[in-house]
């Protein structure tokens, strides 16, 4: 199936309803800062960049006219401070802005700002979009069911977000996966499959190979990898399953062949049993924090009709659940899903501490 075919031509953006904005002030993401998404707009100028291939990276660097340009960066400085710091300006006269870089590709369209430290060139990234709904959803469910925390903060119609570190998927793929050893070709096979079954449970979609990075960590004689989602657009919103599967996208066709390659049926369904409990794990440790978050969602707007039918139509034949067929909301749709991975956890551990007792 076509990417074009598979998702739609554009995702709209959705305003943050009173009760998420309430949630953000409730849980420290929303705080105050001195610049605005559309103020960056206001460059007078452009240079495309290039990597060291000399191949158009999609990213053109900004510049502003001498009397912005000032302001531009003092307010840059005090978003990262307010950002990474305690929001004071005593670190401003350490910080330089390097470089403002506008991405022309994809929905958010976001601003990334290069901010050095001048006294030891330690530097740091952060990237301002505007707000969307769906994205700020994303961004929350990644900080509580995948096994990473994220740091941002929203004001008015304007989000923050940090750097995700890794080594961009597609440049992985091209570049680096065929020097891989075979042990280290396996454990990437196991990683893919976790980072698929996870898309899919809290339904993030469109994780085609340069919306995710391969993070290598070096531990005792040999590398780790693990894979980490960094575009959150696409949170329940496609209607079509396959949107939230990694595996379906043709950016993705060497992953999916090392899976085929190195993992057996039996070893696959282990790791998606693993990922799928580990989920389940995490929603039930994150409590009051992801309920609240799944009671917004659910009467929050953030798809089309045509969308949510499709899609609840699509996990109840996959599930065999009828709840799904009466979902009204796409936050419905992803609060059943989660609920689905849950029970099915607790009744397995409910399971086996009966056979347990029984043994004994």
């Amino acid at each position: 199936m076509s990417e074009e075919k598979l998702m739609s031509k554009k995702k709209p953006a959705y305003p943050v309803s009173e009760g998420l904005d309430e949630y953000l002030a409730n849980y420290n993401r929303k705080s105050e800062i001195p610049i605005f998404y559309d103020d960056l707009l206001r460059f007078s100028g452009s240079v495309v960049l290039y990597d060291k291939n000399d191949v158009d990276t999609l990213w053109v660097r900004v510049y502003y006219s001498e009397f912005e340009r000032k302001e531009i960066d003092d307010s840059l400085k005090k978003v990262y401070s307010i950002f990474l710091s305690d929001g004071s300006t005593n670190i401003n006269q350490y910080l330089n802005v390097d470089a403002v870089d506008f991405c022309t590709f994809g929905n958010s369209k976001p601003f990334r700002i290069k901010v050095r430290n001048i006294l030891n060139d330690n530097f740091t990234y952060f990237y301002i979009k505007k707000t969307d709904a769906s994205r700020i959803y994303g961004l929350e469910l990644e900080h509580m069911l995948s096994p990473y925390n994220l740091n941002f903060l929203v004001y008015k119609d304007t989000l923050i977000e940090e750097h995700i570190a890794g080594i961009p998927g597609d440049e992985f793929i091209k570049n680096m996966l065929p020097t891989c050893s075979e042990p280290e070709k396996s454990q990437l096979a196991k990683e893919f499959v976790k980072f698929n079954e996870r898309c899919m449970i809290r339904l993030l979609g469109d994780m085609r190979s340069y919306n995710y990075v391969i993070v290598p960590t070096h531990d005792f004689d040999h590398v780790v990898y693990k894979i980490r989602a960094i575009d959150f657009d696409q949170q329940c919103f496609e209607g079509k399953l396959k949107v939230y599967r990694p595996q379906f996208f043709k950016e993705n066709f060497q992953m999916v062949e090392l899976v085929r390659e190195k993992l057996l049926r039996d070893s696959v369904d282990q790791y998606k049993l693993e990922e799928r409990s580990m989920v389940a794990k995490r929603i039930l440790s994150s409590g009051n924090r992801i309920k609240k978050l799944r009671a917004i969602c659910k009467m929050d707007t953030i798809s089309t009709n045509e969308n949510i039918t499709m899609l609840k139509a699509q996990i109840e034949e996959l599930t065999s659940d009828s709840n799904f067929g009466k979902c009204k909301t796409m936050g419905e749709v992803l609060d059943l899903a989660l609920n689905f991975v849950r029970r099915n956890y607790e009744d397995v551990s409910v399971k086996q501490i009966i056979e347990h007792n029984i043994k004994i």
